[in-house]
């Protein structure tokens, strides 16, 4: 599962990290793999700005999930920072820490110049910065001057994140995992996925291609009430479309009605690779996402302004797996 730790309108940003908790709490109860966090910055629906932070909070509230950052946007970031961050925590939480790694800036300009304090960005930056990460966190070699304290011999596992071909290429250059951000870029989600794997160069850590994808995710018992539901990120996505960050809004009846059909068409492209409906709509939507991209795991997105009903929506997303995985293993 990724989290942005939606703030609620009516509600606070201590809510939003309690609700975070709960939610990861609950996904671990239902056998999810790993829950990861989202950096973005100067956005009041969003509470996930620190995202290292965060990961250390959600990792000190479960036990077995891996907790992660999906991602860290390296650009805001120098690489001795992000590994002593990450280092630290997989000291404090061994075997359980991913690093995700972004390279845009998960915010407006203004606040981007702000992180980076003026601080100027080349094409070449980023992979350069992902490979110096990558030595910081990895075994400390002899005569080596600078050394991340905690960091050094972690080897946190590095993944690289994109909804663009760039990222995909580089993972598959370092033999990397990818997940590609089809929560909210749909457009280039099977061009990326077929150029990583097509182009992949196995690593000791990663013999072969490893995809995740991301999913946004509204269930209910019904596919009414789920589109419904879904109305809350129906006017969130608007609002990011408009440029206005908005809080996570109750659900309206009717929102799809007073849509003109521009806005339809550009919620509807934004989310095309989401999953929103009743049990059944979600094991087809699973398994139809599943046999177009082969993914390797379903990274979902479930923002719903109960949190109760949030938490819901995972019951039946779980159900819904595990009755795919059933008749797989009777398939096989």
């Amino acid at each position: 599962m990724l989290d942005l730790v939606a703030v609620r309108e009516g509600g606070t940003v201590a809510q939003a990290l309690a609700i975070a908790l709960r939610t990861a709490q609950h996904a671990e109860s239902l056998g999810f793999e790993r829950y990861w966090l989202a950096e973005h910055h100067n956005m009041p629906g969003i509470a996930s700005s620190a995202t290292a932070v965060l990961v250390g909070h959600i990792a000190a509230g479960t036990q077995r999930m891996r907790i992660g950052s999906g991602g860290v946007m390296l650009p805001n970031h120098a690489p001795l920072v992000v590994a002593e961050a990450f280092g630290t925590l997989a000291e404090l939480y061994p075997g359980r820490i991913d690093l995700g790694l972004g390279r845009a800036p998960g915010t407006d300009p203004l606040t981007m110049r702000a992180l980076r304090r003026d601080r100027p960005e080349a094409v070449e930056d980023f992979p350069r910065d992902v490979a110096e990460l990558q030595r910081l966190l990895g075994p400390e070699q002899p005569g080596q001057r600078l050394v991340a304290t905690p960091g050094a011999g972690t080897n946190v596992p590095v993944w690289l994140l994109g909804s663009s071909l760039f990222s995909a290429q580089l993972a598959a250059e370092r033999g990397l995992p990818y997940a590609f951000a089809s929560h909210f870029a749909p457009r280039l989600l099977l061009q990326a996925i077929e150029l990583y794997r097509r182009l992949f160069k196995p690593s000791v850590e990663w013999p072969k291609p490893y995809v995740v994808i991301g999913v946004p995710l509204i269930a209910a018992p019904t596919d009414d009430e789920a589109q419904f539901l879904a109305s809350s990120t129906f006017e969130r996505v608007l609002g990011i479309l408009k440029g206005e960050r908005r809080k996570l809004a109750a659900p309206v009846h009717g929102l799809a009605a007073q849509l003109s059909p521009q806005e339809r068409t550009a919620i509807d492209d934004f989310l095309a690779a989401a999953v929103i409906g009743g049990p059944d709509t979600v094991r087809q939507g699973f398994a139809a996402l599943l046999q177009t991209t082969q993914a390797d795991e379903l990274m979902l997105v479930c923002d719903i302004y109960d949190p109760a009903l949030r938490l819901r929506s995972l019951d039946i997303a779980a159900a819904a797996h595990a009755q795919l995985q059933a008749k797989e293993t009777q398939t096989l």
